[in-house]
């Protein structure tokens, strides 16, 4: 049950006065549903209103507010033109100018011969000083109304600024005094004020300094989310804990018989992450682990160690990826090494023919390990007995899915990335997870020589892409965009496709996300046969497609991409023993972050260095994909900015559970206050009712 002093907090935003179903669209659109939303909807700007020249002496492009009289009215002789205003302050004259306005709406609030104070960016047009739809117009008396300082918040295109400013206050005023769950040593240590008292602070910046997240008040707010959410993972983690696992515990026949197949030696980060991930199936409590490794690490084979302990066991394994192309290819690798154990494969998607044979062999205990899709989840899925759930590509997964992968029988579960996690967002992500890292690339990967390069020498990239092609080797060309877009003018795979084929005179594949899955797997499987040297894509490639053969990898506008998805696209070169290179191709002037970002590239390839540099440079937001995380969404933290914090918030929560494993304390009541306040809900079900 949500607390009641929460309730005023849980109200629509169309209970605040003036907001209707329209406003409600889109305030929500920017922050949220709740007026909870509303009040932790921080400001993003400040104006400052308190600049009062005279006019004739006002600087352009800055907001001024003055006082003057309203001279005449000077409606457009054609329509399309402005309606303007004439004022004067005495010092000089100024044009008051409003598109689209109603003639009897300006005269109303601007009558000729009266006096206003006006407030709004000051400009010039043909050495004539103007307003373009002052932000304020009262009457003198009501100046004292003006606000001094003005926070302003995220919008969307038919929301005015001062429209989302009213809605903020009108929510902030239904805000109840909330009980404090800060540790009193902790809020003293950091000279943190009151929840309450933070958050009208943070609202009322007078400074742009006002706006850091390191403003004592933004701290206190940051912190609040982060304990929120690291009570919330604390306490998922311990009621997944005390479902009952088993104990799976292999005899090494099967694992020995496919590692004799294996055309390389296990290196010392595999045998100890297989080690440690042994060690979990072999406890009775339930396997929750993250195994964490760099492009081409290995993991696929830990993970397959993994799933032939859970057939030794006489128990099958299932193997879950994001895409039905990284379902053919986990077939493909893996096929051969079951085929060596004699262990039974099979693959699930959404378009597989022999879907009812396999389901009633599954049923059966007929299939050992099944590879799919998210549909390996689907309610007719019916495994005989399920000893161990692998999930690749961690960031598509959130917490929620985690736990629905676990209602599937009493599975072990392994989470593997490829996308190295900072420690940082390991900890707001999977905190409820154990990690294994497998560090350094196996032996036998070729390191790829990583250039940057303008696309004013497209040219040439082109010609020495031509004299590669022509002696066998097999490049990738990566553009962010399938469709040109009047908005961003991107290089479009389709039109870049079109230009390579009719330049190089060879057959060009092309790969994107609206192509049909069949035409992107046929498209594939002629890259990797060779039918076809030149593959162009979309990011659809990043995740985990393997074409040793492939050697050239061409980004283009590389400057538009994250740190780690350049690290992704790079790691699909390199496979083989050929020279690899990673071409990286930016359009204009470089700015400093993408200058940084580069650079970063050129330096190191490692991928936990590159998370790190990731996180700093975008925040946690873009580098999980917002939507796609579920987990990285803080409102009030910002975790490049408050690492120490995330810390002291993460031994917090421990201690509190390890000593009030249900929040019944004192402390332990308010703090399920704050778990509802932050939408944490879901851990709250885990406490027993008090």
């Amino acid at each position: 049950m949500r607390p009641p002093i929460l309730f005023p907090l849980f109200a629509d935003i169309r209970t605040l006065p003036g907001v209707g179903p329209k406003l409600e669209k889109l305030i929500a659109k920017v922050a949220g549903p709740l007026l909870r939303d509303l009040v932790l909807d921080l400001p993003v700007g400040v104006i400052d209103r308190s600049y009062r020249p005279r006019l004739a002496e006002a600087e352009t492009g800055r907001i001024a507010t003055a006082e003057v009289n309203v001279l005449e009215h000077l409606p457009p002789k054609v329509k399309h033109l402005p309606y303007k205003v004439r004022v004067s302050d005495n010092s000089a004259v100024m044009d008051l100018v409003f598109f689209h306005a109603r003639a009897d709406w300006l005269k109303q609030m601007l009558p000729p011969g009266s006096r206003r104070v006006i407030s709004g960016r000051i400009e010039r047009f043909k050495e004539q000083l103007q307003m373009a739809h002052p932000d304020h117009v009262v009457a003198p008396e009501e100046a004292a109304s003006l606000p001094q300082h003005e926070a302003v918040y995220s919008l969307t295109e038919g929301l005015p600024s001062r429209v989302m400013a009213k809605a903020v206050r009108a929510a902030l005023e239904r805000l109840p005094v909330l009980p404090e769950w800060q540790d009193a040593a902790f809020r003293k240590t950091r000279g943190f004020e009151d929840f309450h008292a933070a958050l009208m602070t943070a609202h009322a910046p007078v400074h742009e300094a006002d706006l850091s997240p390191q403003t004592p008040a933004r701290q206190r707010l940051a912190y609040d989310e982060l304990l929120a959410n690291q009570l919330a993972l604390t306490l998922i983690r311990a009621h997944l804990r005390q479902d009952k696992g088993r104990s799976i515990t292999g005899d090494g026949r099967l694992k020995a018989k496919a590692i004799a197949t294996l055309p390389f030696a296990l290196t010392d980060a595999q045998l100890g992450a297989l080690a440690e991930i042994e060690a979990d199936m072999k406890s009775p409590k339930r396997m929750l682990r993250l195994l964490q490794g760099d492009v081409g690490s290995g993991k696929t084979v830990v993970s397959l160690l993994a799933m032939l302990g859970a057939a030794e066991a006489g128990l099958q394994a299932a193997l879950m990826a994001p895409t039905e192309l990284l379902v053919r290819q986990h077939c493909a690798t893996l096929e051969p090494f079951c085929a060596a154990a004699g262990v039974k494969l099979a693959a699930l998607t959404g378009r597989e023919k022999a879907r009812e044979r396999i389901l009633t062999d599954l049923k059966a205990g007929k299939i050992d390990v099944l590879i799919g899709t998210h549909a390996l989840f689907s309610e007719d899925v019916d495994f005989r007995d399920l000893g161990l759930v692998v999930v690749d590509e961690q960031h598509r997964f959130g917490v929620t899915q985690r736990m629905s992968l676990q209602g599937k029988g009493r599975a072990d579960v392994l989470v593997m990335t490829a996308t190295p996690i900072p420690r940082t967002l390991a900890l707001t992500a999977y905190g409820d997870m154990d990690v294994s890292k497998i560090a350094g690339r196996p032996p036998g990967r070729q390191e790829v020589e990583t250039r940057v390069m303008s696309a004013d020498r497209l040219d040439e990239l082109i010609h020495h892409l031509r004299l590669a092609l022509d002696r066998g080797e097999r490049a990738y060309w990566v553009c962010p965009l399938v469709e040109e877009s009047e908005k961003i003018d991107l290089a479009a795979a389709e039109e870049r496709a079109a230009m390579l084929q009719a330049t190089l005179g060879l057959p060009v594949g092309l790969v994107h996300g609206k192509l049909k899955a069949a035409e992107r797997d046929s498209a594939m499987a002629a890259f990797k046969a060779g039918e076809t040297r030149l593959l162009v894509a979309t990011t659809v490639i990043e995740v985990g497609v393997d074409v040793p053969e492939a050697t050239i990898m061409v980004v283009e506008h590389a400057e538009r991409f994250g740190l780690a998805q350049l690290h992704q696209l790079r790691g699909r070169v390199g496979r083989g023993k050929a020279k690899s290179s990673c071409l990286l191709v930016y359009h204009g002037a470089l700015g400093e972050t993408a200058k940084t970002r580069l650079q970063t590239l050129r330096e190191t390839d490692d991928g936990f260095v590159i998370a790190e540099k990731d996180l700093e440079l975008r925040g946690p937001g873009e580098m999980l994909g917002r939507r796609q995380s579920g987990e990285a969404e803080f409102r009030l933290a910002d975790l490049a900015a408050h690492r120490d914090l995330l810390a002291a918030a993460h031994d917090d929560a421990r201690l509190v559970l390890a000593q009030d494993p249900q929040l019944q304390s004192t402390r332990g009541q308010v703090l399920r206050v704050l778990l509802y306040l932050f939408g944490r809900d879901e851990a709250v079900r885990y406490l027993r009712t008090g």
